[in-house]
């Protein structure tokens, strides 16, 4: 084996040739789901779970063979009587494995009749805090945790669940902050991911929190919950209700899928990703869907 200078990086070479790339190591996040709204007097609703995450190394590559690459976006925010939607799934496959991150569950929202509570995900959405009240949504054993049950009575609804832990449970005056996340450096810089969204409430100025990249719950002067940050899973804000006033959720923020390798060895045919060298690693990005090649 020898070792051959090229002026950027340092190439590993055997016979003149660059060392072939056999295993990877990934990140792969869904998008987060929905918060839920209200269009009626009732309590606070549940926020958006996250979405789910899946990350190892040893991901096995076939040279020649594709790795297609789809990356969820965030689901849709309850509005008026519109139910909000679970983020959508994340995927990394090929001929050799596939591996699906689900996306997060829709918070629990009020329509009117009967609450509707809180989707299973990857991570999943939070209860709905008024009367009868419902609860969160269970989160994928090894990708998330569940949504916070919600206060019974016309309080908090529950935070979105995370990558990390349980959504927290609404109370009496507040919504729930969203579940933890999860750190990772694989981009070469330490960025939280998959946590989730905060809940609403009825007619308090508490703010429920979203974390690692989820929105926060309403309160009595917002309204709507917030968006989800984009390329995070994290979950959308529940929204929060006020007298004739009735929030509406925010919406989860979308996935991203990430591979990275050794950067000594030889690079790959990708689309759609953006890709740099970040200490001894190669990383290719996905915000959108795409594929690469070794």
């Amino acid at each position: 084996m020898s070792i051959r200078y090229t002026g950027g990086i340092l190439s590993n070479t055997v016979d003149g040739l660059s060392t072939p790339v056999i295993t990877i190591e990934y990140l792969v996040v869904a998008g987060g789901g929905g918060g839920g709204g209200s269009t009626a007097n009732g309590g606070g609703c549940g926020g958006g779970g996250a979405g789910g995450l899946l990350t190892a190394t040893g991901y096995p590559v076939v040279a020649g063979s594709a790795i297609t690459i789809t990356v969820g976006g965030g689901g849709v925010g309850c509005v008026a009587s519109v139910a909000p939607t679970n983020g959508s799934n994340a995927v990394l496959s090929s001929s050799s494995a596939v591996i699906t991150a689900i996306g997060g569950g829709a918070g629990a929202y009020f329509p009117g009749t009967t609450a509707v509570a809180g989707s299973s995900g990857g991570s999943g959405g939070g209860g709905f805090g008024g009367s009868p009240g419902q609860t969160g949504g269970a989160g994928t054993s090894g990708q998330g945790y569940t949504g916070g049950a919600a206060n019974l009575g016309s309080g908090g609804g529950g935070g979105g669940g995370g990558s990390g832990s349980v959504g927290i449970n609404g109370s009496s005056s507040a919504g729930g902050d969203g579940g933890t996340g999860q750190v990772s450096s694989i981009t070469g810089s330490r960025v939280l991911y998959a946590g989730g969204g905060g809940g609403g409430n009825y007619n308090q100025s508490t703010i429920a929190l979203g974390v690692a990249g989820g929105g926060d719950g309403a309160n009595n002067a917002t309204f709507t919950g917030l968006t989800g940050f984009a390329n995070t899973g994290g979950g959308g804000g529940g929204g929060s209700v006020t007298g004739s006033v009735r929030g509406n959720g925010g919406a989860g923020g979308s996935g991203i899928v990430v591979i990275r390798y050794p950067a000594y060895l030889a690079p790959a045919t990708a689309v759609g990703a953006n890709t740099y060298i970040s200490g001894p690693y190669r990383v290719y990005v996905w915000v959108s869907s795409g594929s690469i090649t070794f």
